[in-house]
């Protein structure tokens, strides 16, 4: 995979995505990851980027002109363009598995106010957001995004089977996970999990995941494809009787 960022602040990524398995992609190849200057492509020799609004009011908005210059050299057929902003749809898990199958991602990065409309209407395929807050910039969010992505990208996780198990991979959250010492201060390791019974173990685990994201939440269990055992098991859990068990 491909990934490109265009961002003011290009000194903000090297960092975070030189290490861990996005590190390791990147110099085994299965990544390539691109920062590019966007004041590179402004014509003023003070490199200007943003400017006031139309209309009046706070803030800077980044111009045009740099954004639509730098597409024309980075853009292919195949890219998708991608700018994170609060006004996007939340980014989901279904989301991310979609956007890994891509071979090149080009994420914009706005800052201030936001980037002009035009270069919204024109050129951006996905707007998405990380959740009803507001960041200083888009850098931090694309980071996220890179991960979020990558970790699907084949190869790029030596034990596939351990992304197949994450929380909202299966549309719930993840079961709870124990290793050595069997017991630590006093809390010992579930018996299940030491029993061999590889039948029960993936029993207990889905549902600790159901259990979990029933508590925690719930609202992910409208679109999960619950089995008729699971909705069983959770209106157990809902029975007044069963109070203890949703604390």
């Amino acid at each position: 995979m491909r990934v490109t960022i265009l961002t003011i602040f290009p000194g903000m990524f090297p960092g975070p995505l030189a290490h861990s398995l996005l590190g390791r992609a990147q110099k085994s190849g299965l990544l390539q990851l691109e920062v590019v200057d966007l004041r590179d492509y402004t014509t003023d020799r003070h490199r200007t980027a943003d400017d006031a609004p139309y209309g009046g009011g706070a803030g800077m908005v980044m111009k045009p002109e740099p954004f639509f210059r730098a597409l024309d050299t980075l853009k292919t057929p195949k890219t998708k363009v991608l700018l994170p902003t609060p006004q996007g749809d939340l980014l989901r898990q279904q989301t991310v598995e979609k956007l890994a199958s891509e071979s090149h991602l080009l994420i914009l990065c706005g800052h201030y106010e936001g980037i002009d409309q035009r270069v919204r209407d024109a050129v951006v395929d996905l707007e998405f957001s990380l959740g009803d807050y507001v960041l200083t910039g888009g850098e931090l969010a694309a980071m996220v995004l890179i991960d979020a992505v990558c970790r699907y990208v084949p190869g790029v996780v030596g034990d596939f089977h351990s992304v197949e198990e994450d929380s909202f991979h299966r549309g719930l959250l993840d079961h709870p996970h124990y290793t050595r010492p069997r017991e630590f201060r006093g809390r010992e390791v579930p018996k299940v999990l030491l029993s061999g019974d590889h039948a029960a173990i993936a029993r207990w685990r889905k549902e600790e995941s159901l259990r979990l994201t029933l508590r925690r939440r719930s609202d992910l269990l409208e679109r999960a494809g619950l089995t008729e055992k699971d909705r069983e098991f959770l209106r157990r859990l809902a029975d007044p009787r069963e109070g203890a068990e949703k604390k």
